[in-house]
């Protein structure tokens, strides 16, 4: 069975269809990513999975039920989203902010916690290597120590689906590897991983399964080697990508720009 799929999936801004017809299931243990062009529709793709936003047409089902059908706390408890670029608005201590992803399991900051919750922060931290940065206000660490701390406070809610929207952006190659590495310990732990990425180089390497979306619709859908195949990737792109082997992992790397 599946942890988290979409039927029929249509997603429309105005008048603009953003998704068409887009049938899709995610299964526990496992790594997927979803790249494409600006536009194409990623995190639109993941916004729904989430629940954050309702589908046009079409239908999204957490394991065997409706998603629409669950209440707020239930759909918390079972799915944590790592926002695009997400990052706190309140100068909290990083420890807090980590404490927030057990909010849907009833935690409350304003009172002592739960021996549960704080083990589940702790464990998030550790995952991260963040523990040393825990009780330090999160507007004063850099902007790769933030990430860590959203990426913990994901993490700390202990779902079975775990949504990242470009968790590696703009970051350094070696925060980028880190978290991709969490990304495969959760999947490892049995938990589904659903990442949008713009580094095809990083889905190559760490993702089971790439989802490519193009011109509203899936255009590739299968392993690494399959979905990031020279002639999928260049239509989907217009750019002119080759591919250099590197330690048994095909890297596709963007060469010249078409049309």
């Amino acid at each position: 069975m599946s942890a988290i799929a979409v039927y029929g999936l249509v997603s429309r801004r105005g008048e603009r269809e953003v998704l068409s017809g887009i049938d899709l299931a995610f299964a526990p243990g496992k790594v997927t990513a979803i790249v494409g062009p600006n536009g194409a529709g990623k995190t639109t793709l993941l916004r729904l999975l989430a629940g954050l936003d309702a589908p046009s047409a079409g239908r999204v089902e957490l394991g065997s039920e409706p998603l629409s059908s669950l209440g707020s706390a239930t759909r918390g408890q079972r799915i944590a989203y790592l926002a695009q670029a997400a990052s706190a608005y309140w100068p909290l201590r990083a420890h807090d902010v980590v404490a927030l992803g057990r909010l849907p399991h009833g935690a409350d900051l304003s009172r002592p916690a739960k021996s549960a919750d704080t083990e589940a922060v702790q464990r998030a931290l550790q995952r991260v290597d963040g523990v040393q940065f825990a009780d330090r206000s999160i507007d004063a660490l850099s902007q790769g120590e933030r990430a860590r701390m959203m990426m913990a406070r994901a993490l700390a809610t202990e779902a079975a689906v775990l949504l990242a929207d470009e968790p590696v952006a703009s970051l350094d190659p070696a925060y980028a590897l880190g978290a991709m590495a969490i990304l495969r310990d959760e999947a490892a732990r049995g938990a589904c991983v659903i990442v949008v990425l713009h580094d095809l180089g990083l889905a190559a390497r760490f993702a089971d399964r790439v989802i490519v979306l193009a011109n509203r619709v899936v255009a590739a859908d299968g392993p690494p080697v399959v979905a990031l195949a020279a002639d999928v990737i260049d239509a989907a792109y217009g750019v002119g990508f080759r591919h250099i082997l590197v330690d048994g992992v095909m890297q596709p790397v963007a060469w010249e720009r078409r049309g």
